[in-house]
């Protein structure tokens, strides 16, 4: 069994951090229904602020609200208008890599949906495996390869 990507909210801002409430992570159910994340599963959270790395699970907060409430021990990782990025995983199979399609959000500050990718994963006539980004349209967005590619010159980073 190989661990992957089964779903990720990449630059939600933190809205609130209640230090007092019992644990876990508060997300808008929206957001939660659109990536694929589940009411109590665990997720990952990265802290682009301060680097902070914590493992919690989902709890649903109020639909329509775009809440991302650090909740309990988490609370002391994030602090309201840190950008995080939050990850859950699966374990399959690694001949089931290229049919799972993991869906990325991307977030502006008050935390609207600014962008949806899709992970593709493969293998290519030779059995080399292949990876590929995808926009809402389907079409294959550019990947940075390396320090100072000319796509991640112009900023074109997904």
């Amino acid at each position: 069994m190989r661990k992957v990507v089964a779903a990720k909210l990449h630059g939600i801002t933190v809205t609130e951090s209640n230090l007092n409430y019992h644990g876990s992570i508060t997300l808008d159910p929206d957001h939660c229904e659109a990536a694929g994340l589940l009411p109590m599963e665990f997720v990952e959270i990265w802290n682009r602020n301060s680097g902070a790395r914590i493992s919690t699970y989902v709890i649903y907060g109020e639909r329509g609200s775009r809440c991302c409430v650090l909740n309990g021990a988490a609370a002391r990782t994030c602090q309201p208008g840190d950008a995080v990025i939050i990850c859950s995983s699966a374990y399959i199979q690694p001949h089931e890599i290229a049919s799972i399609r993991p869906t990325v959000l991307t977030f502006d500050a008050q935390n609207h949906v600014t962008g949806r990718m899709t992970y593709v994963a493969g293998q290519d006539a030779e059995g080399r495996w292949t990876f590929s980004i995808h926009n809402e349209t389907g079409n294959a967005l550019p990947i940075p390869l390396r320090v100072g590619s000319e796509h991640a010159r112009r900023g074109n980073v997904a």
